[in-house]
């Protein structure tokens, strides 16, 4: 199915991505994932320990967060989280 310029400008990058998407660069997306988790949900678990908040909350906040600018980000290159650099 071709979608033309119109529908292909208002979708986002995301999905435009799969078309050319390989069992290469999902097990690299797989490890670059593993790492991000292991790295962002403790800080994320951190952040809301120190606001007075349970640390579940702040897992709550960086999973849905992290889906949300994956769905719908505007760049094949997401930068987003916590420590997201301005």
């Amino acid at each position: 199915m071709e979608l033309t310029l119109f529908e292909e400008r208002w979708l986002p990058k995301s999905v435009l991505c799969l078309r050319n998407y390989t069992l290469n660069k999902f097990l690299r997306d797989l490890v670059a994932g593993i790492t991000v988790g292991l790295v962002a949900l403790p800080l994320a678990m951190a952040f809301a320990i120190a606001s007075g908040l349970s640390p579940q909350a702040g897992i709550y906040c960086a999973v849905v967060t992290g889906f949300l600018i994956s769905v719908l980000g505007g760049s094949t290159t997401q930068i987003g989280g916590p420590p997201e650099p301005s």
